[in-house]
């Protein structure tokens, strides 16, 4: 049923809109991660930069998929006209300042990665409101929703930082820690945050959550905690192998639950109609 009294599944947001929350989230956090978390660009010129590079793609790809979702591409300009209201608008004029402050970091140009992480978690913060904002959809309007947006972001780029500390054949114990205990503050969220949704979700969001909750627990926290715990006992490449596998799986588990979010469990409510009009009977209002 697409109209009417029932629940429908919104046709608005589909996987481009998902993507802009998948890319552009992981881009954010790898930006905040990359600049809290990474060596020094004295012991590692270049990596930082192609953790930079890899994180403002993201967000580029992620903007990207929200132009394409836009029925009237050549009118893209007028997500800057209402800042005052909207989120998306926010969001948007972050972007705008985070690309040529990520553009000085990728240059070496010292003293802006500190900007860069700010300018980087504003964006993912701004994103954690879009959802809540859209008040018909109960799987989104919940406040928590805002803080598990934004730390599903953080620990996706966490586990990115970390897979690609991996690909140099090392890992960071501190990225390891973090991104542990990012797992478990995701999973507790997410926990609070679907037992306060139950009762408004209808049968089909409700059964795309639990199916999306089940992964955060077996490949996004059970997996990942596993293979940090079994990488902390070994060195050299076993030890990067296990952090590369945890960050993958604690990723992609981030990203199909913003796309079951999206794309699944976005039924509205339906019409609340708590009086029919009735022919030839005068209605009580």
């Amino acid at each position: 049923m697409s109209f009417g009294p029932h629940p429908w599944q919104q046709t608005s947001w589909d996987w481009r809109a998902a993507g802009n929350f998948m890319a552009g989230g992981a881009g954010a956090g790898l930006l905040v991660a990359s600049a809290l978390l990474a060596p020094p660009a004295a012991a590692q010129p270049w990596a930082p930069n192609w953790l930079v590079l890899t994180g403002l793609g993201l967000v580029g790809l992620g903007l990207l998929c929200v132009w394409l979702e836009i029925g009237r591409p050549r009118r893209a300009l007028h997500v800057f006209f209402n800042p005052q209201t909207s989120w998306m608008s926010r969001e948007a004029f972050v972007a705008l300042l985070l690309f040529p402050v990520g553009l000085l970091v990728l240059l070496g140009v010292h003293g802006w990665s500190g900007l860069s992480a700010v300018l980087a978690l504003a964006f993912l913060y701004c994103q954690s409101r879009m959802l809540p904002a859209a008040r018909g959809i109960p799987a989104w309007r919940p406040t928590l929703l805002t803080p598990l947006m934004l730390v599903t972001g953080l620990c996706e780029g966490c586990a990115l930082l970390l897979l690609l500390d991996a690909l140099l054949s090392h890992a960071a114990n501190a990225t390891m820690a973090v991104l542990a205990l990012l797992l478990l503050a995701r999973f507790v969220i997410w926990s609070l945050y679907r037992n306060a949704v139950d009762a408004s979700l209808a049968a089909p969001a409700r059964s795309a959550l639990n199916r999306a909750g089940l992964g955060l627990l077996l490949v996004g926290t059970l997996t990942p905690l596993l293979l940090l715990g079994l990488s902390t006992w070994l060195s050299g490449t076993p030890q990067a192998v296990l952090s590369a596998l945890a960050g993958v799986a604690a990723a992609l588990a981030g990203a199909y639950f913003k796309y079951t979010l999206i794309t699944r469990a976005s039924f509205n409510q339906g019409f609340a109609l708590t009086q029919l009009p009735v022919r030839g009977v005068r209605a009580n209002l």
